[in-house]
């Protein structure tokens, strides 16, 4: 998933959204959800726009089909609206939780206009989000740090012509192949993070493996470039090289250092060990 798509939480529950056309667009069906409690929310959905006619017949106007991690994993279009659309579709759901959820949405896309307009701000609530989940300092700063590393890298694949999802993963798991030995998602397996988990795998990564995977992106974008490599199977190409220089310097760092710099250990895991030991157990 791009950084810049995300999940909100409102009131303990998750919102999908994407950054669409300089602005939020959120999942129609997760605002349904998380208004009605309806443990059929497409189902509710279809009933709405049955029982509001102008909202049903204006619904292709109101929502636009996004590409979203669905919860198979995988990605699909799913119906979305920016905040207007949704302060219509609102007006129509008989919800106590209308008016909190309004002033929500107000306040994400305002600090999402103020992150444009101040760049820094985005990182400082990012840090302060890492810090509010346990993570250390130092940690967060690497973690940040890979962040710019991974965007200055896909803007450059964008630039030479990458443009579909799975193509940006296969890029990517031709790096972390090279650097690790493993894909992403035999990464995720060796951490023992659930197959369905919608977690990033980098946040379950130690400081060594945030290194070595910023190092290995690092010199991708810098190969492509020296290379002027265009289309997949060119930077695929230079993906390989990129994660081969990574992977080389791992392979000798865990000679130097006698041990894998791979591990299995995942944050989940370091959390719930921090929990017992709290509760004594």
């Amino acid at each position: 998933m791009d950084e810049k798509n995300a999940l909100v939480v409102f009131e303990d529950k998750k919102i999908r959204k994407v950054w669409y056309g300089n602005e939020w667009y959120f999942s129609v069906v997760d605002v349904v959800e998380v208004l009605t409690d309806s443990h059929d929310p497409k189902q509710y959905i279809k009933k709405l726009r049955k029982r509001d006619n102008e909202l049903g017949v204006n619904w292709g106007t109101i929502c636009t089909p996004l590409e979203m991690i669905a919860q198979d994993g995988k990605m699909r279009k799913l119906s979305c609206a920016n905040t207007e659309g949704l302060f219509r579709i609102i007006q129509s759901i008989p919800s106590s939780k209308a008016e909190p959820f309004k002033l929500w949405l107000a306040k994400v896309g305002y600090e999402r206009v103020q992150e444009i307009e101040d760049p820094e701000l985005a990182q400082r609530r990012m840090k302060e989000m890492f810090r509010q989940k346990g993570y250390s300092d130092p940690w967060i700063e690497k973690r940040v740090r890979g962040i710019a590393v991974r965007d200055e890298l896909t803007d450059e694949w964008k630039d030479r012509g990458i443009e579909k999802h799975k193509d940006f993963a296969i890029l990517t798991a031709e790096i972390s192949k090279a650097t690790f030995g493993m894909t992403p998602n035999e990464y995720k397996q060796h951490k023992n993070l659930p197959k369905q988990s919608k977690a990033n795998l980098r946040d379950h990564m130690n400081d060594m493996e945030l290194i070595f995977t910023m190092l290995g992106e690092g010199v991708t974008t810098e190969i492509t470039r020296s290379k002027d490599s265009k289309h997949l199977e060119q930077c695929k190409a230079a993906a390989k090289e990129g994660g081969d220089v990574a992977g080389d310097a791992r392979k000798d760092a865990e000679r130097k250092i006698g041990r894998s710099i791979s591990t299995n250990d995942n944050y989940l895991a370091e959390t719930e060990k921090e929990k017992r030991k709290r509760l004594g157990r």
